[in-house]
């Protein structure tokens, strides 16, 4: 007989604050670390926030920290990789809290999850590995349309992975985006023609193909019981 293949419970969270986002990877990793819980996919989308990473360079908010405050998008410090991307309301945000041994493996494994599941949505799509770690995401052509930025911490990652689905751009041509100068930002309505309302199609098929490529079954659970299994202590 065939081994049950482990569950990755998936979680849909709708639209989150970023920082309340993060506080709630962390309790999770925190679980995942004493296998409080199982792998788990959040599913969610943020308000308007910049987000800086690990490798982010002064010039990336050419306009001043108080003009983009201005403009009603916040600014957040992480511990993830890459540099700097935007967040909004209509882009699809993934957030792994998964056991890995390889990480660029894993990272790779995030793109042509992604690459599948956006064939489906009849949009092609690649990843550019063999053009070094600021190529790191998933792109049309020239045009990126997914970025990926992971932060591991002793064997359990966090952050994860932004797809534009409905999104607004704009923002994007405010910074530069991911740290590459030039580069030009779409989303999966821009490269199909289609209108709003394609959320809930995009957000099933990216938990399918994720869960298949990391080797799991996809059980869907609320907020309450994952933070409730988070929250009961383990045996010794």
């Amino acid at each position: 007989m065939t081994p049950e293949r482990p569950e990755l419970w998936v979680c849909h969270l709708g639209v989150v604050e970023y920082r309340e986002a993060l506080a709630l990877q962390e309790r999770l990793r925190a679980a995942r670390q004493t296998d409080a819980v199982p792998d788990v996919l959040l599913l969610l989308e943020h308000w308007p926030v910049y987000t800086r990473g690990r490798r982010s360079s002064p010039g990336e908010l050419p306009m001043g920290e108080d003009w983009y405050r201005m403009q009603g998008i916040d600014i957040v410090d992480t511990d993830r990789g890459g540099k700097i991307t935007y967040h909004g309301p209509g882009q699809l945000v993934g957030y792994p809290i998964v056991r890995v041994n390889d990480v660029v493996g894993y990272v790779r494994t995030l793109e042509q999850a992604l690459i599948a599941a956006l064939d489906q949505e009849s949009v092609h799509a690649r990843a550019r590995e063999d053009e070094g770690p600021d190529f790191t995401g998933v792109w049309v052509q020239e045009r990126k349309i997914a970025s990926i930025g992971v932060h591991v911490q002793h064997g359990v990652t966090t952050h994860g992975f932004a797809v534009n689905v409905e999104n607004d751009l704009q923002p994007f041509g405010w910074i530069v985006p991911c740290g590459l100068e030039g580069v030009r930002m779409t989303s999966l309505i821009k490269e199909t023609g289609r209108l709003a309302g394609q959320m809930r199609c995009v957000r099933r098929r990216v938990a399918f193909q994720l869960a298949g490529a990391l080797g799991r079954r996809q059980r869907l659970v609320s907020l309450a019981r994952l933070e409730a299994r988070a929250a009961t202590p383990q045996p010794a």
